[in-house]
């Protein structure tokens, strides 16, 4: 009986572990008011119709089961492939209408604090619509926040809990592989070529925020934001890879880029060492970024190409889903 009984005394962690395990498998909570990434305190009440604006708030709306309640999303939803073929879309997240978004009569929007125009915005903003602007640090706190941000706003604390754990516990394995680095490797992410001249990304980018987490360093530090550069720049820069997105605005391809004598001048010319990856799984900041950056690490250094994280075996968004 005695071993019954103590049998029956559960911790209150552990009874509380077993709640948050049980509602991050389980429903939603009640909405919350949120502070949101633009400082703004916003009631979220009601997420019955959401405006998705944003691939990375798309990714997480669907790992954390509320795929449902989505009436539209915005052209950057390529993650799941699915949300574009079954949702509407209300256009380039830079480019938004307010008449195409509260046409829908969502009952919440959340927004990638990149989105626009700013008059559009407004808006909607000043609609009797729950607006809610979600932050985009490029770091791996700035992904967590983004999951509980959008979590809280949806009502669904628990299971943003639960997603927000699994990314953390792959960005702690991604920070035992960087503790490995004996040398930091150049890399030069290239946007575009406009009118045959390269953009490349400065420091507060999206890219160099990934860059870092891969362990690498950014070739181009000179400025911040995404800006043109000449021949002499990308010489000087002296990057050991060049960094692209797939299917990039101007199609770009390790032939194209290295038939640039400026590239060909390099140490990544001299190698030929190019790499193309998916723009959102890229620079999306949602996640699946801790990955990225792996798999970003493993081209850049041979010890980390076997080199695992915790959502390989299982993935995140599915620990987390109703």
């Amino acid at each position: 009986m005695r071993g019954l009984f103590d049998t029956m005394q559960l911790s209150r962690s552990g009874l509380i572990a077993g709640v948050v395990w049980l509602n991050c498998l389980g429903g939603p909570l009640a909405a919350a008011t949120i502070t949101d990434g633009a400082g703004r305190v916003v009631k979220a009440a009601d997420a019955s119709r959401i405006v998705s604006i944003g691939g990375a708030v798309t990714e997480i709306l669907y790992a954390l089961g509320y795929e449902q309640k989505i009436v539209a999303v915005d052209s950057t939803s390529l993650f799941p492939k699915r949300a574009l073929a079954e949702k509407p879309t209300v256009g380039y997240m830079r480019q938004v209408s307010p008449e195409g978004v509260l046409g829908l009569a969502p009952s919440l929007v959340l927004a990638i604090e990149a989105a626009g125009p700013k008059d559009a915005l407004a808006v909607i903003e000043s609609s009797n619509i729950s607006f809610v602007r979600v932050p985009d640090l490029y770091s791996g706190d700035g992904i967590v926040r983004k999951i509980r941000i959008v979590a809280a706003a949806v009502g669904a604390e628990l299971r943003g809990n639960c997603l927000a754990s699994a990314v953390e516990a792959d960005l702690a394995a991604l920070a035992k592989l960087r503790a490995g680095i004996k040398e930091s490797r150049r890399v030069l992410f290239l946007l575009s070529v406009v009118n045959g001249r390269p953009m490349v990304a400065g420091r507060n980018t999206a890219a160099d925020g990934l860059l870092k987490l891969a362990g690498a360093s950014n070739a181009i530090t000179e400025f911040e934001g995404y800006k043109i550069v000449n021949d002499e720049a990308i010489i000087a820069a002296r990057p050991d890879l060049i960094l692209a997105m797939e299917s990039g605005p101007s199609g770009l391809t390790a032939d194209a880029v290295f038939a640039r004598a400026a590239f060909a001048m390099t140490p990544a010319g001299e190698r030929k060492a190019f790499a193309a990856m998916d723009g959102l799984y890229l620079l999306g900041f949602g996640p699946r970024t801790a990955r990225a950056a792996r798999d970003l690490a493993a081209q850049l250094y041979p010890a980390m190409s076997n080199a695992e994280l915790p959502s390989d075996r299982r993935e995140a968004a599915d620990a987390c889903r109703p």
